[in-house]
């Protein structure tokens, strides 16, 4: 049997069914939240890649609590699984950019819902203040949680084109803290950024992997409209990976990633009447059931003795 089961990585499925003892099912949540890079603050049109929806289009409707929210995403999941257990994913815009005070009365509403076992809030690493560091302790104390912080990449000139607006230096900083206090820290990364090579990619893996770090997302770059990104795609094409381009990509990558650090996802999909391009990530079915297919009969390991370090 294959260390994490059927997958042959460490998928969040396997951890969460260890860990839980059931399989866990996420309800993207909107906490009304902006973010540094659209309220003027370090700039007003958000990272290039963005959405008018800020990285939440399949959250749920922030007109409602929390409470509501959760309800219906619940109702969602119920529709086609069986499952009753749930993680609350504070998905849209920059979920610790709010007065503390705020943030301690949505993330309650959250944490205090009985099927509720975890707790994840996607944030910026210059978004975390001493007090909402001592909030975050205090909710972990609770329910576990975890953080999200989008890196994306390590290299310089893709942080300014994509206007990710912090050093690296701050986003390290923010992992020692949460380690600190025993907070798991997911990494966001963007693969296939204009002008990033294959070892590009590799550099920022093997940099994540001297850190502390518990989690990762392998995110492809969607082009969806009316974005910046979308302005400078029709006017200066670049390079996007075909499917079989991206399997091999992803063996090349997970082989390489640190076997202890748990795969939260391996491509993403931007909504359908949004995407420009990659065309094929539309069909998500097709794209995880390839996925799956070029793990089971690809040895991206070749021979690597991962159990050593896991």
């Amino acid at each position: 049997m294959e260390r994490w089961g059927d997958k042959r990585y460490y998928s969040l499925d396997y951890y969460v069914k260890q860990t839980f003892q059931e399989k866990l099912y996420k309800i993207a949540l909107d906490g009304g939240m902006t973010c540094p890079n659209r309220d003027g603050t370090l700039g007003n049109t958000g990272c290039i890649f963005c959405s008018a929806g800020g990285s939440g289009d399949f959250a749920g409707d922030r007109n409602v609590s929390i409470k509501e929210q959760i309800s219906d995403g619940k109702s969602l999941v119920q529709r086609k699984h069986t499952g009753s257990s749930y993680i609350a994913y504070f998905q849209a815009y920059t979920n610790t950019y709010a007065p503390v005070s705020y943030l301690e009365q949505i993330f309650m509403e959250a944490i205090q819902e009985p099927d509720v076992k975890v707790l994840s809030i996607a944030t910026r690493p210059d978004c975390l203040s001493d007090d909402i560091l001592d909030l975050l302790n205090c909710l972990n104390q609770i329910k576990p949680v975890w953080i999200e912080l989008g890196l994306q990449t390590i290299h310089e000139k893709s942080v300014e084109f994509i206007r990710r607006g912090y050093p690296l230096s701050m986003f390290e900083r923010a992992v020692t803290q949460l380690h600190h206090i025993g907070i798991p820290v997911i990494v966001h990364t963007i693969l296939c950024l204009p002008n990033e090579t294959k070892q590009m990619m590799l550099d920022t893996i093997s940099y994540l992997n001297r850190l502390p770090i518990q989690g990762i997302k392998l995110q492809l770059l969607h082009i969806l409209k009316h974005t910046d990104l979308a302005k400078y795609y029709e006017q200066s094409p670049f390079w996007l990976p075909s499917l079989e381009e991206y399997l091999e990509l992803l063996g090349v990558l997970i082989s390489h990633l640190r076997p202890d650090i748990v795969v939260h996802r391996l491509t993403g999909d931007g909504p359908k009447n949004l995407l420009i391009a990659p065309k094929w990530t539309a069909n998500k079915r097709l794209v995880l059931n390839s996925i799956q297919k070029y793990f089971k009969d690809t040895d991206i390991w070749q021979g690597k003795d991962y159990l050593s370090h896991a």
